[in-house]
């Protein structure tokens, strides 16, 4: 080595500790390993999608759902798999089925169908004009929410059940409806009040009604987002 390129290394070294380009290694490293992590992520949402049905019909659709091996059938009375009009413009989709679900087969039935009910009632929509499912189709046992693994095995059916129905408005309720439609953790406080889309369905994401009855000062934020359903609904442009 020459003493010119000795010179320029310890140059070179001097200027590293100077300005600190060790902690830009680091950065780059922990941005490596960011992305990896998102790629990591990535794969994994996308077990929800990577087995798509092929049922030509709504009828062997739910048929297939209640031939479907779920431990979750175990503790739960009923499958509850749809309530409403499948015909209909509009497909709501919430999270679990509850404990007067399990009881009657349908969704969205107990006190959180109640104000359901009463919230499209306020924009001027009967329960009968929507068409109503859920992400899981068995009620979890103590009504905590569904795991991961029981979301994965449901997803496809779900996916299914939404390009069947076609409607023109997608509203989704809670969190888990949320995430795991739209494969986003972004919480529905930072998505609510616009559209977005799935499948190409104009789609909007608001609080579970179940939420509201413990948080009733978010009523009127939900209220919003029914007005923005009714606008979408009456506009020529969907």
């Amino acid at each position: 080595m020459t003493e010119e390129h000795r010179l320029r290394i310890n140059a070179l070294s001097r200027w590293y500790k100077t300005f600190g380009v060790d902690h830009v290694f680091r950065d780059i490293n922990s941005n490596e390993k960011w992305q990896k992590k998102q790629e990591q992520k990535a794969n994994t949402s996308t077990v929800y999608s990577s087995s798509q049905l092929c049922y030509d019909s709504i009828e062997e659709l739910e048929k297939a759902v209640r031939e479907i091996d779920c431990h979750l059938k175990k503790t739960a009375k009923r499958t509850v798999f749809s309530d409403g009009n499948p015909g209909s413009d509009v497909m709501i989709i919430g999270e679990a089925p509850g404990q007067e679900e399990d009881e009657q087969g349908k969704p969205f039935v107990g006190e959180s169908g109640k104000l359901l009910n009463n919230m499209l009632l306020s924009v001027g929509i009967k329960r009968s004009d929507v068409y109503i499912s859920n992400i899981v189709f068995w009620r979890p046992q103590g009504n905590r929410a569904p795991s991961t693994d029981e979301i994965a095995l449901c997803m496809p059916y779900v996916e299914n059940h939404v390009r069947l129905v076609n409607p023109r408005i997608l509203l989704l309720l809670g969190g888990i409806a949320v995430k795991s439609i739209l494969n986003t953790d972004a919480p529905i406080s930072k998505l609510r009040g616009s559209k977005s889309a799935y499948m190409g369905i104009d789609t909007i994401v608001t609080f579970h009604p179940a939420y509201l009855l413990r948080s009733p000062g978010q009523k009127y934020l939900v209220f919003r987002d029914f007005i923005l359903l009714k606008r979408l609904l009456l506009s020529k442009d969907i």
